[in-house]
């Protein structure tokens, strides 16, 4: 293979040409040469965003993986919806099907989720990176194949970084393209130049790069939506398919990483059965006839009484509430401050006045959840009831204005209701700040020089369109009108992917070492890129500039001020109404499975998508 750079810089260069002369010196430019040239510390088995890993290089396994879990046997899944292609990576993959990634599709490295963001080898045994994080050095496993046999070279990962920076989805393309250049000094060795930069994260980000074969990937037609079956290095084949309805993935017997202690006591079925099903009830049925192994219930009523029949009285079905670690995210009903009708925040204040949520929770769900109060709730890096510290204040300084000073004193909540339903003192607060923005009462109907105020809440499925409606309702009450308006899964995603609604329920996972992710939601960027999830259109200087300051944190306490100063601007914002979120995940399994009572720390959900922790006796 020849050695291969993509946009050089006059430094790398240079180190190119010390490797040279040390290798006609009779010294080879093997990694440890390459690291010591660099004045790196050397490579690692894994990397920490902040600290370092919790493992040794010589760990036996995950903390959270059975090794004793046996292999064999079927494990038949299930998903709301349907799907319109096998390509997760690409601008047009809103409706793709589950259970590709991490069975079909590998990365450089693999996260453990008892930790808040660390990474261990994996494809790439090892990561090199100095103190600045001013570059990334991955040595690939010799013995990583891909699933025709193929091995992985240096050759394939450049052409992954390429082929995502250009037509990948947003985040790829907006992270891999801050790299200055790409290195391949040989088949197993890839560099990239990060000189500058000041994002901390990057190495990591890039450890997460999926890897895609060279040989099978049709870079030309990578932007289209395609049913034609992947080859990747994972665990796991396609084995049938019937697109929109099946996908049955076979384990790869010649699978290379098997015995790697990263996999040790994972992925252990055989074969993995996946069904589509349009609607919630049908799926609901089949896990209650038996046709189905497992299912996460996320409708609190079901959960309550939903659950009462033979299968789960006789121990055929087991159902059990799990309890989730680490931040939980935000749930909310996102303004999309594109339009004119939500480009005051006075507006979305006041209407979130209108969302009753301690009705609702009563009503409705069985009080079973708690309002969400920030974006990294129940975490420590929630600003929720903690005045700012001085470092948050130094940094907010640079952006006067962009906190709310009950905000920034940790004393705001979201609203709460008298729980009748028709709170009028909300109501009244809400028309308060309407009025500050121009809109009154005429004729039944809140308007602002004769213009009504109307929108439309765009949702996928039942459980949305109870929600939205019942919110709607409160509106009423003060003259809005919001029309709810239930849509295929299709048609939602493309919907979403162009910014096609007036406000829809978003959803904003959590991580406990937030960083790049952040650009892709709420970055002044992402809010003109097409598939971003900056839902709400977010564009603000304080917002881009924390995003910065968390990804270029040394340490944690500048980390987490960072982390909750951006939280505070976000809530100042008031971009979403905040819902709820559960304590535990609710989950229906059949007799027949067995999980690792070692639950992960960090990880919410709790399971990957095909249960690559669980296992069926016996098999």
């Amino acid at each position: 293979m020849k050695r291969q750079t993509i946009r050089p810089s006059g430094a790398q260069l240079r180190r190119r040409d010390v490797l040279a002369l040390a290798a006609a010196a009779g010294f080879a430019p093997v990694l440890g040469r390459y690291s010591a040239l660099a004045g790196a510390s050397g490579p690692q088995h894994g990397i920490a965003m902040h600290g370092a890993p919790a493992l040794p290089p010589d760990f036996p396994n995950l903390p959270y993986a059975n090794t004793a879990a046996p292999k064999g046997g079927r494990l038949a899944m299930g998903f709301q919806g349907t799907f319109d292609s096998l390509n997760p990576f690409n601008l047009k993959a809103g409706s793709t099907a589950q259970g590709l990634n991490t069975n079909i599709f590998q990365t450089l490295m693999t996260r453990s989720t008892d930790e808040p963001f660390t990474l261990y080898g994996l494809i790439a045994e090892t990561i090199e990176t100095d103190a600045d994080r001013s570059f990334a050095i991955f040595r690939l496993n010799p013995l990583a194949r891909f699933s025709d046999g193929q091995p992985i070279t240096s050759a394939d990962i450049a052409f992954s970084f390429d082929l995502l920076k250009r037509k990948g989805r947003p985040q790829h393309r907006a992270a891999f393209s801050l790299v200055k250049s790409v290195d391949v000094p040989d088949e197993r060795t890839i560099r990239y130049d990060l000189t500058g930069i000041g994002d901390r994260e990057l190495p990591l980000t890039l450890a997460l790069m999926p890897v895609l074969a060279k040989h099978r990937t049709d870079a030309d037609k990578f932007d289209d939506a395609s049913l034609e079956i992947p080859t990747g290095s994972g665990p796991y084949r396609i084995d049938q398919l019937r697109p929109g309805e099946l996908l049955l993935l076979k384990r790869n017997p010649d699978y290379w990483a098997k015995d790697l202690p990263i996999h040790r006591g994972l992925y252990n079925f055989d074969e993995i059965r996946i069904e589509y099903f349009r609607d919630g009830t049908s799926f609901y049925e089949a896990v209650k006839a038996g046709v189905l192994d497992y299912r996460e219930e996320t409708n609190p009523t079901r959960w309550i009484s939903g659950y009462d029949f033979p299968a789960i009285h006789s121990g055929q079905i087991k159902k059990a509430s799990l309890p989730l670690g680490g931040a939980k995210g935000m749930i909310g009903f996102a303004f999309n401050t594109r339009r004119e009708i939500f480009g005051d925040v006075r507006v979305r204040e006041a209407l979130g006045y209108m969302f009753d949520f301690e009705w609702i929770n009563a009503n409705l769900f069985g009080d079973l959840y708690r309002r969400t109060k920030s974006f990294f709730d129940e975490s420590e890096l929630s600003s929720s009831g903690v005045p700012a510290s001085a470092e948050e204040r130094t940094l907010l300084a640079q952006w006067p204005g962009s906190v709310r000073d009950d905000i920034l004193e940790g004393r705001w909540t979201p609203p709460r209701s008298d729980g009748s339903g028709r709170d009028r003192a909300n109501a009244r607060k809400a028309l308060d700040l309407f009025a500050l923005a121009g809109w009154r009462i005429q004729d039944g109907a809140l308007k602002r020089a004769g213009r009504p105020f109307v929108f439309e809440i765009m949702v996928t499925d039942r459980n949305q369109e109870r929600l939205s409606l019942n919110f709607a309702q409160s509106l009423q009450r003060i003259g809005v009108e919001a029309r709810v308006r239930q849509v295929d899964e299709v048609q939602y995603q493309r919907r979403r992917q162009k910014f096609d609604f007036d406000m829809m329920i978003g959803t904003w996972t959590a991580s406990n070492s937030p960083g790049n992710e952040q650009r892709n939601r709420w970055s002044s960027a992402s809010a003109k890129m097409e598939s971003s999830f900056n839902l709400a259109g977010a564009s603000q200087p304080a917002l881009d500039g924390l995003i910065g300051k968390i990804l270029a944190a040394k340490g944690k306490t500048d980390f987490v001020a960072a982390v909750r100063a951006f939280d505070r601007v976000l809530l100042s914002g008031f971009y979403i109404i905040p819902l709820y979120h559960a304590p535990d995940q609710w989950v229906v399994y059949s007799r027949d499975l067995v999980y690792s009572e070692r639950l992960p720390k960090f990880a919410s959900p709790l399971f990957g998508a095909t249960l690559d922790t669980w296992w069926r006796p016996g098999a």
